[in-house]
């Protein structure tokens, strides 16, 4: 797990032949990103203060249509779509509450898998237990939120991993917002799946 770095919240870095960072928020990391990629337009998500952190002036963003006006110079996402930058291929996912207000699906808000040095890493997005999780396939790491109000909780967190069967699971999205490391070592206790508990860097 060397190459994939958690950052707090739902922050990651990944790292290889490209600097690939998903929704930067409150980061110390000052490396410079090739590819940015944002899930939807919360603020915990979209943070322009840490994007200009990590841009540089060819940095490739992804980010859902509703980001402009914040951001200039994107690639419009929506579910369903794929992307290739160098050798790395993105895919979009659905991501929205089933039964939360925050985030709707007609939204269009997004999880990313990516794929990069032999490996499909899933980040999930802010999202429920939802129906297209089935449609996953040959997923090698899953970034999975856990932590209750605004996403899954750890019970639902469990069934995704029924369903996606990855071979590693990350827990996110606890620590900040809602969820505690409690909840992280608990779905690490009860998984189906080898779960690695990343240190925030």
């Amino acid at each position: 797990m060397n190459n994939i770095h958690w950052l707090g919240h739902a922050s990651f870095k990944l790292t290889g032949e490209k600097i690939i960072y998903i929704d930067p928020y409150e980061i110390s990391e000052t490396e410079k990103a090739d590819i940015i990629l944002i899930t939807h337009t919360h603020h915990d998500h979209l943070s322009m203060d840490d994007i200009e952190k990590i841009r540089k002036l060819d940095t490739v963003i992804f980010a859902p249509e509703d980001a402009r006006g914040k951001l200039s110079d994107f690639k419009s996402v929506k579910p369903y779509q794929f992307f290739n930058v160098g050798k790395i291929k993105i895919e979009t996912v659905p991501a929205y509450n089933l039964d939360k207000e925050f985030h709707p699906e007609e939204k269009n808000w997004v999880g990313y898998v990516i794929e990069f040095d032999k490996q499909r890493i899933y980040h999930a997005g802010d999202t429920d237990l939802i129906p297209e999780m089935s449609e996953l396939k040959d997923i090698d790491v899953a970034l999975l939120p856990i932590g209750g109000t605004y996403t899954m909780d750890v019970t639902e967190a469990l069934q995704a991993v029924n369903i996606i069967a990855p071979k590693i699971a990350i827990p996110m999205h606890y620590g900040k917002l809602s969820g505690t490391r409690m909840d992280a070592e608990k779905f690490k206790q009860l998984a189906s799946c080898k779960v690695e508990l990343l240190q925030n860097e």
